[in-house]
């Protein structure tokens, strides 16, 4: 039975509340693989104020294996230093391929080591985890990969489990390769928030909340809404404000990632190759002009509403524009939820979020990947993993768990978040 068209043949949902149903999701084939890429000690590259390289290659790993299933539709979710991506098995040896070249440019260009691991979904099934998904129409460009069923977390537990005899996690090749990054950009200033701050949050969903999965997180998406206001209201980026940059050290990461060699010639000529495109955009969308079928006065819209600033892969993550006092609200719930066992949280403070872009055609299909100025969803994801292992976690609540939901609430959890 071919299953390649899995992901494409999925209806999309039309509203963010409806990824909290259960009922809106579809079992991945068997026969598919989960795949999952982190920074190894991410969080002392960000002390060392690294966070852009990390949201980078984070990117970089989504774009490889984009690039390698070209026709083929497949779900994956950005995840600030990695991502979690699904794919079919006609796709896995150029993927394999691809991430393995992905390590050595990692290592070789920003001596980060980037952890790659490609899980069987059978593997995880017979764990008697789910791995199911569901997309969402964000915009005309763009539908999210959306997971539930707590497999995605379980294998990235599995990639994660120490050791070298890991037979999950693929090792660095002595052997020189190539990957494909085409269609990844990286050239837009940080934004500054509209208002006081930028906030990073990951919730996950502790236990049954009154009796029905995913009712903790359809709870704290209307709290969100009704202390902020719509989505429109703490969207990080607004239409008008992102802003193109023409400074060397911001442009010379992409340069690093995507000019032909690493001779001086080859990144002097890709780096003034990007400043000039740059340029013209700048002056294409200022004068708001019609080339071809491409209308630059309106991209700056299009590009807002093709980001990913809300998300959700067995945790719900979003990055969100408000205030000081809104945000002291919205963790006063967050807190009372989490005593009573129903969730568990982490955040991270900001004045200004960072995007990197996948784009294919600036008119048509594109993503641009949202998280957090100096650590953001990483950050957060640390925060989260201290706080469930605090004393005040309410102990009575918890032991009321069954034996797989206390594993999925403690072990997934330092599992997903090992190495932070």
């Amino acid at each position: 039975m071919l299953t390649e068209t899995f992901y494409a043949d999925l209806a999309p949902l039309k509203q963010f509340l409806e990824i909290t149903k259960p009922e809106n999701f579809r079992s991945v084939p068997n026969d598919w693989y989960v795949v999952v890429t982190d920074i190894v000690e991410s969080t002392k590259a960000i002390e060392e104020g690294r966070y852009k390289d990390i949201n980078l290659l984070g990117a970089c790993s989504i774009i490889a294996v984009l690039n390698v299933a070209r026709k083929i539709e497949i779900p994956f979710v950005f995840g600030g230093d990695g991502a979690s991506i699904v794919i079919p098995p006609t796709l896995y040896a150029g993927t394999k391929k691809a991430l393995l070249s992905l390590q050595q440019l990692a290592q070789l260009e920003f001596d980060l080591t980037l952890r790659v691991g490609i899980v069987p979904v059978a593997d995880v099934t017979a764990a008697n985890y789910a791995v199911k998904a569901t997309k969402l129409k964000v915009s005309e460009n763009y539908s999210q990969a959306v997971f539930m069923g707590g497999g995605m977390t379980y294998a990235t537990e599995l990639v994660k489990a120490p050791g070298e005899a890991n037979i999950y996690r693929l090792h660095q090749s002595d052997a020189v390769l190539d990957v494909d990054l085409s269609g990844l950009e990286c050239r837009w200033q940080d934004i500054p928030t509209k208002h006081e701050e930028i906030l990073s949050l990951i919730i996950m969903e502790t236990g049954q909340h009154l009796g029905k999965a995913g009712a903790a997180y359809q709870n704290v998406i209307k709290q969100i809404e009704k202390i902020y206001g719509n989505d429109l209201s703490y969207h990080p980026v607004v239409a008008n404000e992102p802003n193109l940059t023409f400074q060397t050290k911001h442009l010379i990461k992409e340069t690093k990632l995507r000019s032909k060699s690493n001779s001086w010639f080859h990144r002097t000529a890709y780096l003034w190759k990007i400043k000039l495109e740059n340029f013209l955009g700048l002056i294409f969308m200022k004068f708001k002009l019609k080339i071809g079928d491409m209308d630059w006065g309106g991209y700056k819209k299009v590009l807002t509403e093709a980001t990913d600033y809300r998300k959700f892969d067995d945790m719900l993550r979003m990055v969100i524009s408000g205030t000081k006092l809104q945000r002291e609200q919205l963790i006063n719930y967050l807190e009372e939820q989490y005593k009573a066992g129903h969730l568990v949280y982490g955040t991270h403070v900001s004045d200004r979020a960072l995007m990197t872009c996948l784009v294919f055609e600036h008119n048509g299909p594109q993503v641009h990947f949202i998280d957090g100025a100096d650590g953001g969803y990483t950050l957060a994801a640390k925060a989260m993993k201290a706080r469930m292992h605090r004393k005040v976690l309410n102990w009575s609540s918890y032991v009321s768990l069954n034996r797989r939901q206390k594993r999925s609430a403690s072990k997934a959890l330092d599992g997903k978040l090992r190495a932070e």
